[in-house]
């Protein structure tokens, strides 16, 4: 079958970049040498998106120790790549089947965190920290490819008759935004995001579905604004590249969102960008009581500056990783079916263009064209058909 593959040595990480279209061998359930394949399936993918992690991959930029701890471990020459799927299941295990109740032509998606059920988190309901997960496309074998296997308990069956297909592949990242903005309640709230990146355009349209009132777009790229400037926010600002740098927060950037807000600050600040000026901003722009969302991801020592002022003002820090194993992909397919709000229709006309330059015929690979698509939109998808 064909796949989308990153097979190289650890010591080529720095020399090299993309990965490799290639023929590789088909998964098969064979229950009789794996009894772990009793609970799982094959798919077939339909569609496929290209994440902000697969690019980190792409330009080496993360996960390298990751990739390559798994497959040296597990005895494995390259790691099949994607975690974001819709497909349509064509085989499935006997466990699978007769627990689950998976049929071959059920249509679904993924939660891409594999998570192992007997940790300490995972026996509390915090699988979403499990301590012994594999990341499908990371350090297990991911989606782009033409038959995928993976655990049926990791599956979410969708409806695409209420849900576009190009949509359904990508709730896995929007499900990141849901978790995000679930952490605290948003009804009536004003809220500031930090990295209009495709993760902050997904938190404008969650966000001010959920209730928020003011929404603050900031970003140093001008293309992040303007799309989110389409997707409602009420403000957009933004940061100096050359100012933006370092650990000091940005004091007229705080100052600019305090007197947008009651000369307080927001009740809610997200950092997205994995900035630590941002983060320290974020901080200072938030009012007395208010609460910071941390979802930008970033290597490396932070500084907190003025780390006195988060406990004398009463504000609140919280950490965000993946989504609530099932409890978020609850909540993201309520709000894409919903017909109270365009969250929907804004996904597919703004953030993935009508699929006008954003859709890519997966059996066509080019690295050229891909590349090019990442620089101009936030989010592709491939299409298998």
């Amino acid at each position: 079958m064909k796949a989308l593959i990153l097979d190289i040595k650890r010591n080529q990480w720095e020399s090299t970049r993309g990965m490799t279209f290639a023929d590789i061998e088909a998964p098969v359930l064979d229950e009789a040498r794996c009894r772990e394949d009793a609970g799982r399936v094959l798919i077939k993918p339909r569609y496929t998106g290209f994440c902000g992690s697969d690019k980190g991959i792409w330009f080496r930029h993360a996960f390298k120790d990751l990739i390559f701890d798994s497959l040296e471990e597990s005895g494995r020459p390259y790691r099949i790549c994607g975690h974001e799927l819709l497909g349509e299941i064509v085989e499935t295990g006997s466990y699978a089947a007769r627990h689950y109740g998976y049929r071959p032509g059920d249509i679904v998606s993924t939660e891409s965190h594999i998570f192992c059920g007997k940790c300490h988190q995972c026996k509390i309901g915090d699988e979403h920290v499990c301590s012994d997960h594999l990341i499908i496309g990371i350090s297990a074998d991911g989606c782009f490819a033409e038959t995928v296997k993976l655990p049926a308990k990791e599956l979410w069956k969708t409806d695409i008759g209420r849900i576009r297909p190009e949509v359904a592949a990508i709730q896995e990242p929007l499900g990141n935004a849901v978790h995000a903005a679930s952490c605290v309640d948003l009804r009536g709230r004003t809220l500031a995001i930090f990295g209009c990146g495709t993760i902050g355009l997904f938190t404008i349209l969650v966000a001010r579905s959920m209730g928020a009132t003011t929404i603050i777009g900031v970003d140093p790229n001008e293309k992040n604004l303007k799309l989110a400037e389409r997707l409602g926010v009420d403000a957009v600002i933004k940061v100096d590249r050359e100012q933006a740098s370092g650990a000091a927060p940005d004091a007229a950037l705080a100052e600019a969102i305090r007197k947008q807000c009651m000369g307080e600050g927001v009740d809610v600040a997200m950092e997205m960008s994995g900035s630590n000026q941002a983060l320290n901003t974020a901080i200072e722009a938030a009012r007395p009581g208010g609460d910071i969302i941390l979802f930008g991801l970033s290597g490396g020592d932070y500084t907190l500056t003025e780390f006195q002022n988060v406990i004398l003002y009463g504000k609140t820090l919280h950490g965000v990783v993946g989504r609530k194993v099932f409890q978020t992909w609850f909540i993201v397919r309520n709000l894409l079916m919903s017909t109270k709000h365009p969250l929907q229709e804004k996904i597919y006309e703004v953030i993935l263009n009508r699929g006008e330059g954003t859709i890519f015929p997966f059996h066509r690979f080019e690295v050229e064209k891909l590349e090019a698509t990442m620089k101009e939109h936030p989010k592709i998808v491939f299409d298998y058909s």
